[in-house]
């Protein structure tokens, strides 16, 4: 698939400033296929900007609008290539758990989304999207009537207490940390002071405050006025106090959407049915058409594709979560008229780029030389060739406020494939040749093509690379360890919502290096630390955009912890019986809330 388990799911950008709201959506780009190439573009990524809206207790009550010809009934297939890595939600921070959550869980806030592709933040769980008090340090959430989990229990302020103070617990490793840390301390600090939950102590009142079963109350140090997007990401979902069964909650969780799991065969198959529990009424985003969905796992993008398109028996009535068209059947479905009929493309936020193990590979030089031998082109054509993504001149995505398509430190312009000579130059320079590195990476077919590339590439400039493969279905978990054992491996990062600060801050600060966090290059520079904790603090939209674009250059030039390779686009194909498929530039990949059955 285009994105492998990224971390990270949300393709639209936010930049806040004196209560405005600002929006780069989702649009696409690339050049380079075997049929005429219809996908989307750079510009267009600029082109969609659109505003966000914050939305009231109107936009926050159910039913969500109904879908146009929607009508309810039957089994939704579902084919993916991998199992899910987490089910706990303070564990999930990957794309494909994000399409599970927005149908099995539900948190306090979450976008509402039209066919424009325009965001408004509205209340999920909450009345509506917050209220802010004392410029922006605190917030204050009131929780809808009637709420229940699929066992019938209600959800009440407690719950989302819990919620929150079992993200402290030490077995919460691969989950976002923002609101940990716009709590408690930046970086590693908030598990300083306390230890969760679950040996009877609470956060402080003067933090977290709930002073009845239905309100909960937010304080923070400092104004955070990106919190309702924040608590769109299912990490924040609730988990409900009374049915927490800490680690073991990984493998049975309890739903508060519109589904909830009947069977799960780890590694093979999940079933999801109707939870009776779910109140439309208390939806605004969300549908419950299907009668269920049988998600089948082991399907690379070449079988989900050939099955789909095929479209004979249960394809019909089969769709994607986050498979890609495969690049070897990219012909055969953009030359099918019908075919496109039933597809979706956009432009995603992530930027895939080979990370550098800094414990490991301490020159700058040596990191120099296997950025420049990239061969850009031809990686992220073999994954879906120009609707699959596009040649990345930067770590910074298009689709990020402050992306300059001039800043281009590497040459990828001009050598899209990597420039061998000047690679081989610094090489030598450095004394390197024969020097033996691991590389890391999925054991998926187009991880594995890549692969191949990649240390053909390497090898060229003089490298011995030591290749070793990983079970694609723990891969973050494995590269997120402080410990791996590997030189170098590629991640896919897109920003977690609307805005760069959540870009840089996860991925190059220092102070946040443990077990599961997303500083896979494991940089721990002073002035890229200090820059971070200045820019976190500009409240200035455009001030602050120009700092973190500033940033970025400095990293790229004076430290360069991880190769630009490619930016990610998306084209999906569904089912001929499968209806109200549209792409999201929330999830960027189809939206799950509101597919149908046909007939």
């Amino acid at each position: 698939m285009s994105i492998f388990r990224n971390r990270a799911a949300t393709a639209a950008i936010v930049a806040v400033a004196a209560g405005a709201l600002t929006l780069t959506a989702c649009g696409g780009g690339g050049s380079d296929s075997p049929a005429k190439d219809n996908s989307k573009q750079k510009e267009d990524a600029k082109s969609q900007s659109k505003p966000v809206q914050i939305g009231d207790v109107k936009a926050s009550t159910g039913p969500a609008p109904e879908v146009p010809g929607a009508q309810p009934g039957g089994t939704m297939a579902v084919y993916q290539e991998d199992d899910f890595s987490h089910l706990d939600p303070g564990q999930i921070y990957v794309s494909d758990g994000k399409l599970l959550s927005r149908l099995i869980f539900r948190g306090l806030t979450q976008y509402s989304e039209d066919d424009q592709g325009n965001l408004t933040v509205v209340g999920d769980l909450a009345t509506d999207a917050g209220k802010v008090s004392d410029g922006g340090k605190t917030w204050t959430y009131t929780l809808k009537d009637d709420l229940k989990d699929e066992n019938g229990n209600p959800i009440n302020s407690a719950d989302v207490r819990h919620t929150i103070e079992r993200l402290y617990a030490t077995f919460i490793t691969d989950g976002p940390t923002y609101l940990q840390q716009w709590l408690s301390g930046a970086g590693t600090t908030y598990r300083d002071a306390y230890e969760g939950p679950f040996k009877g102590k609470h956060l402080p009142n003067d933090v977290l405050e709930t002073p009845d079963d239905k309100t909960i109350v937010f304080h923070f140090k400092d104004a955070q006025p990106d919190l309702p997007q924040m608590l769109t990401m299912p990490g924040y979902s609730v988990v409900p106090e009374e049915t927490d069964t800490k680690e073991k909650y990984d493998s049975d969780p309890v739903a508060t959407g519109p589904y909830k799991i009947a069977d799960f065969k780890p590694g093979k198959s999940m079933k999801l049915v109707k939870n009776a529990e779910w109140d439309a009424k208390s939806d605004s985003v969300r549908h419950q058409y299907v009668d269920g969905f049988n998600i089948s796992m082991n399907h690379d993008d070449e079988d989900q594709t050939k099955t789909l398109l095929a479209d004979q028996g249960e394809a019909k009535n089969a769709m994607m979560f986050t498979g890609q068209v495969a690049t070897t059947q990219l012909q055969k479905v953009v030359s099918n008229k019908e075919a496109m009929k039933r597809t979706v493309q956009g432009y995603a936020p992530y930027v895939w780029q080979l990370n550098f193990n800094m414990d490991r590979v301490k020159d700058k030089k040596l990191r120099d030389a296997i950025t420049l031998a990239m061969p850009s082109a031809s990686v992220f054509k073999a994954d879906g060739g120009a609707y699959g993504g596009e040649v990345a001149n930067s770590l910074m995505s298009p689709t990020t406020p402050g992306y300059d398509e001039a800043f281009d430190p590497f040459n990828r312009s001009k050598k899209p494939n990597g420039d061998i000579e000047a690679a081989k130059k610094l090489i030598k320079e450095g004394g390197f040749e024969g020097k033996s590195l691991v590389y890391a990476y999925a054991n998926t077919p187009v991880r594995q093509q890549q692969a191949v590339l990649i240390t053909d590439a390497l090898e060229k400039i003089g490298l011995d690379i030591q290749k070793k493969e990983i079970d694609g279905a723990t891969w973050y978990e494995q590269v997120g360890k402080v410990k791996n054992g590997y030189d170098l491996y590629m991640t896919g990062w897109g920003q977690d919502w609307p805005s760069a600060s959540t870009v840089f801050p996860p991925l190059y600060d220092g102070t946040q290096i443990q077990d599961g966090s997303s500083n896979y290059s494991h940089i721990n520079d002073d002035h890229v630390n200090s820059e971070i904790k200045r820019i976190l603090q500009i409240t200035d939209t455009a001030e602050a955009t120009k700092a973190w674009a500033e940033l970025n250059e400095y990293i790229s030039k004076e430290i360069n912890p991880a190769a630009p390779i490619y930016y990610t686009k998306v084209f999906q194909i569904f089912g001929s019986n499968v209806g109200g498929i549209r792409y999201s530039s929330d999830s960027s990949y189809v939206d799950v809330t509101r597919v149908f059955l046909k007939k």
